[in-house]
């Protein structure tokens, strides 16, 4: 703990090492050094988003939409594709280098003046850093992401909230947060807080019945997104139209610039949820330019013509994903590429890629890290549900190369599985361009 952290990459290679020494610290040890570090940015109104997925697309409508209103706004998300750096957002920017080391230093900072066992998380970190200097822009609004769960995530020690959002609820880091929708739900909804409105879809009743009760239990204000709120939905190639029925405008035309028709919901909720703050400023131009001006990366996003990439990782996200290619007319090929962690549902997303009677070709390759899982157990996974032969790779960018020069007119090349996949993926179309 003698360093200086001179450089950027120094305070990167220290946080991508935390993971290595420290473990998880209660909820208590957490928000002690939360009042250590003076509640960085306690004058910003916070938005607290969880759920399993959707919760980056949601925080990115969220602050479209404060930018097309003038407010300054600050975003904590995670994971990042490329940079650490994707995770602080101000004002649409991310932030620089030298405003990420001075964040880490101050953080840091206060660690070493504790003197006590207690050193953040990796996480922790950098929920730390990201409220650092989100203090230091003076932002308006704050929009929080939170890692894993709610009730015991890290950014839950923030206790004033102007509203919160909860995502589509599904099966994902059940050995932290259970084995039922129920259960995952009810972490999920830890984040409310009394006379705080909170948004979410209505389209599972037992989940439905948990935000019903906790919200009674805690005070929350319940705002339930149906689907009779979401109306005349009509696919373009690259964008969705869809009205949506809003508290105080009654139903309003959107765009979406995607193909995913899982933004529909992601952008209901954060219009619904915005509409709910009673901002002058937030006018219904606002809030359509807003919404139709997000573009999320690894999102269904069209990287190249005619090849996608999408950070579809569990269960239903695949369903999601699949259901955006059965809407995605195709006169060629369509090519999946594929890969994920070893600690997500693969075998269970195998058979759904593998029995779709979407693909015509079928490629694996592995990831890179701990978290890897061996291609060759990948593979089998696949072979268990269909006939034809299944490409495996051992390296991405051989498999990137040969896909992208192979491909003819007509064709529809789609890259999915883990945010990692798709982070690698970036990278390597950058490192493709440089050379």
């Amino acid at each position: 703990m003698e360093e200086t952290f001179e450089t950027y990459g120094a305070a990167v290679d220290y946080i991508n090492a935390t993971p290595k020494f420290t473990t998880k610290n209660s909820m208590e040890d957490t928000a002690r050094f939360w009042a250590q570090l003076g509640y960085p940015a306690k004058n910003s109104k916070n938005l607290h988003i969880a759920g399993t997925n959707g919760k980056g697309s949601v925080c990115a409508y969220l602050c479209s939409v404060l930018r097309k209103a003038g407010i300054s706004c600050g975003m904590f998300t995670s994971p990042h594709l490329v940079s650490m750096r994707e995770r602080f957002v101000i004002n649409g920017e991310m932030v620089s280098e030298e405003d990420f080391l001075y964040a880490f230093r101050v953080v840091m900072g206060e660690v070493k003046r504790l003197a006590t066992s207690y050193h953040p998380t990796f996480f922790e970190l950098l929920f730390f850093m990201a409220m650092t200097l989100f203090e230091k822009y003076g932002v308006e609004y704050v929009v929080l992401e939170t890692g894993l769960g709610g009730r015991l995530d890290a950014t839950n020690v923030v206790e004033e909230k102007k509203l919160c959002v909860i995502t589509s609820i599904g099966y994902d880091h059940m050995e932290y947060l259970g084995e039922t929708l129920a259960q995952i739900a009810g972490e999920k909804a830890g984040i409310m807080r009394a006379g705080v409105p909170v948004v979410y879809p209505e389209r599972q009743e037992d989940v439905t019945r948990v935000m019903e009760e906790y919200a009674k239990k805690t005070g929350a204000e319940t705002v339930p997104v149906g689907k009779a709120a979401i109306k005349e939905i009509n696919i373009g190639h690259k964008t969705i139209d869809f009205s949506l029925h809003l508290h105080y405008y009654d139903y309003i035309g959107f765009t979406v610039s995607t193909s995913a028709l899982y933004q529909v919901e992601n952008a209901s909720l954060a219009a619904t949820a915005l509409a709910l703050l009673g901002d002058c400023r937030i006018t219904a131009s606002a809030l359509q330019k807003g919404i139709g001006e997000m573009v999320w990366e690894g999102r269904m996003e069209e990287i190249l013509p005619s090849v996608y990439l999408d950070g579809a990782h569990n269960v239903d996200g695949i369903y999601a994903f699949l259901e955006t290619v059965k809407r995605h007319s195709c006169t060629g090929r369509r090519i999946l590429l594929y890969s994920t962690v070893r600690d997500k549902q693969y075998a269970r997303v195998a058979g759904l890629l593998a029995q779709a009677g979407l693909f015509d070709e079928i490629c694996l390759v592995p990831l890179q890290g701990e978290r890897a899982l061996p291609l060759a157990h990948l593979t089998e996974c696949f072979r268990q549900y269909t006939r034809f032969d299944i490409k495996a790779y051992e390296r991405l960018d051989t498999a990137l190369s040969e896909l992208l020069t192979q491909k003819h007119d007509g064709d529809k090349v789609y890259i999915v599985g883990s945010l990692y996949l798709a982070g690698e993926v970036k990278a390597l179309l950058r490192r493709f361009d440089n050379d």
